[in-house]
């Protein structure tokens, strides 16, 4: 059975550093006031019946996930300590309005350093224009910083790029490729 049980300790996302935010909201916005009827904190095992895969399913293809499924991959990222799934809740609602992901990368470079990246940043449509895609970017910037990350990455399409350089990210020389092998089971 789902229960509240945090990805991560919600504390990290009460303990930031926002006088280092580096974009402006209107209406003020933080982590600890999103806005009414709002509540940013770790995803936790009740988010699967809360709507989070209907949220995850207006970015890329999601759901089709089974209890057991998504128990196993939520205990494996909450014991490796690498993965900070943040979601917006509608309180009022019971339901995961928004999410977005840091995963810390472990490296030998750079004195085994630790980069970060985010990973599918995504508002449900009703909830567009309410300024949480900032806030979920500015959480997790300043998480990775909090978290000793010597650099954040992401990957985006070209018309999303003067939005993340508000948050201080810029156009790498490096190209992006993939090479996809399908759906795994």
């Amino acid at each position: 059975m789902p229960d509240d049980t945090p990805l991560f300790d919600p504390r990290l996302l009460l303990e930031l550093d926002w006088s280092l935010n580096t974009v402006s909201f209107s209406p003020d916005i933080s982590p600890a006031e999103p806005g009414d009827g709002l509540a940013l904190r770790p995803l936790c095992r009740a988010d699967l019946t809360r709507g989070f895969f209907k949220v995850l399913s207006q970015l890329t293809e999601a759901g089709g996930v089974t209890p057991e499924r998504f128990a196993g991959t939520f205990e494996h990222m909450r014991r490796t300590g690498d993965y900070y799934v943040v979601v917006v809740e509608d309180t009022g609602l019971g339901l995961v309005v928004a999410t977005a992901t840091l995963v810390l990368e472990h490296k030998f470079i750079r004195g085994c350093a630790v980069r970060g990246r985010i990973e599918e940043v995504v508002v449900s449509d009703e909830c567009r224009g309410r300024q949480l895609g900032k806030l979920l970017l500015s959480v997790l910037t300043l998480l990775g910083r909090r978290l000793g990350c010597y650099k954040t990455t992401l990957e985006c399409k070209p018309h999303n790029v003067p939005f993340y350089q508000k948050f201080g990210f810029s156009p790498s020389e490096e190209i992006y490729m993939q090479n996809r092998f399908g759906q795994q089971l």
